[in-house]
């Protein structure tokens, strides 16, 4: 058995709250520290996608792959959350189905599936008469899909709640309310403080999400993680309405969760740290939507909000330990993939601390790889 540590967790999103929970149950002692409340900016207001192929059509590079390896080991994943935690909560295998309303977008979807299927996407095309036999409500307009069977999502509230629940029953500290932390101590062993109360452990694990920059000056590395708001909306979607599956467009996205509501996203801008809702950027999704499933155009989304997306300057999370401080480790700028990415960035985290072989190489996400 490794020698258990004691490790300090800054940031209760979903990130942290996954490391916390794998380092947990590997027998460590996790204290997580939150600003405000866990699973309270970004996770909390995710779609839960779990959808790798359909979000990267370029190519296979590391971060798909960081992606697909997620996704492949997720439903172990969501059992053992479930069983710790005793709590229920929606992970659907439903597949998904990208359309495309013309012809010119066909080929691009051939070259798409093409590479993907041989990582096992399993990737094939439907025709506009199967697709509307599947999902009877969808536009006359759309030429066909190409269908992802393995493609997934998660009700994101719950899913983050369970996790939370989960830490707890394993005998995670977690501490809501904490305001703004100075880092004291560094060198020979980490001191938190809040200038209230201090903190002590043998490691630090940054999972501060779209706040990251802030911390450049400690740490002595650019951190370039800036905030993205993503703009979402939901219809009351039951009965004769109902959509089945995932389904995607060149532009937006429908996720129908089970208990009736049709989630539609999402609308992207830099607006600093604003979760403010807008015209422009709801009434994009809504035209989408529209056009996606005519029969929307009767009804009006009875919830709209929005989530702050950790975004970093070439796309990847910064993943791994400091060259510069080796106790501390970030797991920081997953963008909108946070969901999704939960279980590898737990696994890896908790592998390095524990001076294992990464499930996948560090070597794309190096924390410090911009300074």
């Amino acid at each position: 058995m490794e020698m258990s540590k004691e490790i300090i967790v800054i940031g209760g999103g979903v990130i942290g709250l996954a490391i916390s929970f794998e380092l947990q149950r590997r027998g460590h002692h996790v204290t997580i520290l939150e600003k405000v409340e866990c699973g309270g900016q970004a996770s909390g207001a995710a779609a839960g996608m779990l959808a790798p192929f359909s979000e990267i059509a370029e190519d296979p590079d590391d971060f798909f792959l960081l992606c697909l390896k997620s996704l492949q080991h997720y439903k172990q994943w969501v059992t053992d959350v479930k069983e710790i935690s005793k709590q229920e909560f929606e992970y659907t295998e439903c597949g998904s189905y990208y359309v495309y309303f013309h012809e010119a977008d066909e080929l691009a979807l051939e070259q798409r599936a093409e590479w993907q299927n041989k990582f096992g996407a399993q990737a094939t095309f439907v025709s506009k008469e199967a697709l509307e036999q599947i999902e009877p409500n969808v536009s006359k307009e759309i030429l066909g899909a190409l269908h992802y069977p393995t493609e997934a999502h998660v009700y994101a509230p719950d899913y983050v709640k369970a996790l939370e629940k989960a830490n707890r029953m394993l005998g995670v500290q977690i501490v809501e309310q904490c305001g703004d932390l100075t880092i004291q101590e560094l060198e020979n062993e980490i001191i938190v403080s809040n200038g209230t109360n201090t903190w002590k452990s043998d490691e630090l694990i940054m999972a501060t999400g779209a706040w990251s920059s802030e911390w450049e000056e400690v740490f002595q590395i650019r951190i370039p993680v800036f905030p993205i708001r993503g703009q979402i909306c939901a219809y009351d979607f039951q009965g004769e309405h109902q959509v089945n599956h995932l389904i995607f467009s060149s532009q937006s996205y429908l996720t129908p969760k089970a208990n009736g509501t049709l989630v539609c996203g999402a609308s992207e801008d830099v607006a600093g740290f604003s979760t403010e809702i807008t015209e422009k950027g709801v009434g994009r999704l809504i035209r989408w939507s529209e056009k996606m499933f005519p029969n929307l155009q009767n009804m009006e989304p009875f919830h709209r909000w929005a989530g702050l997306r950790p975004a970093t300057q070439d796309g990847f999370p910064l993943l791994g330990r400091l060259d510069g401080f080796p106790r501390v480790h970030l797991a920081v700028g997953h963008y909108r993939n946070g969901i999704l990415l939960s279980p590898i960035t737990a696994w890896m985290i908790a592998d390095e601390l524990e001076g294992k072989t990464s499930h996948v190489p560090f070597t794309y996400f190096k924390p410090e790889r911009f300074s």
